[in-house]
């Protein structure tokens, strides 16, 4: 269940998971024009942009008490049954958290129901080769093969859509699980980890070696001469990607950051 997995979780949450403005820059550019917004998943909140109208929806009890004083209202409930009517809100969100729903399908035709616009920042299971969960951890890729759709699989469902990229910034501010590929000391920090569902969701056996292995590859440069190159990018492609439905703005999201972008994550 999302609740009680976000209820573990949730202590120390927004302590490392803080928006990134690049990253909210692209959702906010991919509202477009829309004033009324439902946050699906919404957690503690992040991504709200402040000079809409939003409604938060969480099933977690714990995280709608970690949404700091003054954000949007939020109502504990679930995205396979939203508590609006058809067509009450310009455009639904739904940032990182189709992982977590019991049926994503019914979640996403809840979304289109109550609203006239979609905007989906999801991931690909797998990761493009990340190379945290390809080398270090790759339960987490069949972990995430099980909960969470193809961006393929999303496209089919959700019908006339775009989607665009979402590289990772190397100085990323909101710890997802990619958020460190450049720095990659950070995932060694439990408390790092304990912001990430993936590592929540995996055998503390299997987190314990994933860690001891990276920590002896950083430590006899392994780490270093496999993918030292990745210190001189500016943004990773991941398998991050924001899809958009209906009333979509005209001109391209903006990818997040400057610089180059390594074209893969291997």
């Amino acid at each position: 269940m999302p609740s009680a997995l976000y209820d573990q979780i949730g202590g120390t949450y927004v302590s490392t998971r803080r928006p990134d403005p690049r990253v909210a820059a692209v959702i906010g550019h991919a509202l477009g024009d829309a004033r009324t917004v439902i946050n699906v998943g919404a957690g503690a909140g992040a991504y709200e942009p402040a000079q809409l109208s939003v409604i938060a929806v969480e099933p977690s009890r714990h995280m709608i008490r970690q949404r700091t004083a003054g954000t949007f209202p939020a109502i504990q409930g679930m995205a396979e049954a939203l508590p609006f009517r058809d067509a009450a809100f310009d455009a639904a969100l739904a940032l990182l958290t189709l992982q977590h729903w019991a049926d994503w399908r019914r979640g996403v035709d809840e979304m289109k129901r109550v609203a006239n616009r979609l905007v989906v920042f999801t991931f690909e299971p797998g990761g493009r080769n990340f190379w945290l969960t390809a080398t270090y951890f790759p339960e987490i890729i069949e972990l995430d093969r099980r909960r969470c759709p193809s961006v393929a699989d999303l496209v089919r469902y959700c019908g006339d859509c775009r989607v665009e990229p979402v590289p990772v910034p190397h100085d990323c501010t909101d710890g997802f699980l990619a958020a460190y590929w450049r720095r990659p000391e950070a995932y060694l920090d439990s408390r790092v980890r304990a912001g990430m569902s993936g590592f929540a969701l995996l055998d503390a056996n299997v987190v314990t070696r994933g860690v001891a292995h990276l920590r002896s590859d950083l430590e006899s440069g392994a780490w270093e001469q496999r993918f030292g190159h990745l210190r001189q990018v500016e943004a990773l492609d991941a398998g991050y990607r924001i899809l958009i439905t209906d009333g979509n703005p005209s001109r391209p999201a903006r990818p997040p950051g400057n610089g180059a972008t390594a074209p893969s994550a291997r």
